[in-house]
């Protein structure tokens, strides 16, 4: 399930023709796709807002892909989960509350996050999981492919596919899979 962070002043919908709230700066999940409910009760695994491991077996950290947009003066950030290693999952623990974490070399992953609204799909797209200073959420290269993902990491959206993708959203009914 995606989150809605918000940024922009309310906008029109093009699906319904309603005015809706404020356009959103973002989008983000709370667990990585791989988990599942009854993981919280297996003492291998954990779930917190930055960290999960799925028996002692799969690591994740949660992160930002950020877009550009192209006209104003903000970002669009998609939070995000990236499989890492055990070793990188570690050194990131060991280094989180460290002033010298950002400048740690990046950690290699895979995109753990389903964003239902690329095709093909964004789970499994190779990733640069990057530290940044302490309290500030890490954030994630995607390697450079023709994923359409990738490409507007790359190039940048407009406001206009920030409302797009924010119609997505607010009506799945009419848009995601059709």
């Amino acid at each position: 399930m995606l989150s809605r962070m918000s940024s922009a002043p309310e906008f029109l919908c093009s699906c319904c023709g309603e005015r809706h709230g404020t356009l959103p700066s973002g989008y983000g999940t709370l667990a990585p796709v791989h988990w599942r409910e009854e993981l919280a009760d297996d003492p291998a695994s954990l779930l917190t807002g930055e960290q999960c491991v799925i028996e002692n077996q799969h690591f994740f950290l949660r992160a930002r892909i950020i877009l550009p947009v192209l006209d104003a003066d903000h970002r669009f950030e998609w939070g995000v989960w990236v499989s890492v290693s055990r070793k990188n999952y570690y050194r990131a623990g060991a280094m989180w509350g460290n002033p010298d974490r950002a400048a740690e070399p990046p950690y290699f992953g895979w995109l753990a996050t389903d964003l239902p609204i690329y095709d093909p799909p964004t789970v499994n797209l190779k990733t640069q999981f990057r530290t940044q200073a302490v309290g500030v959420r890490p954030t994630v290269e995607l390697a450079p492919t023709d994923h359409p993902l990738s490409v507007e990491q790359r190039t940048g959206v407009t406001v206009a596919r920030i409302q797009q993708i924010a119609e997505i959203f607010l009506h799945p009914e009419l848009t995601i899979g059709a």
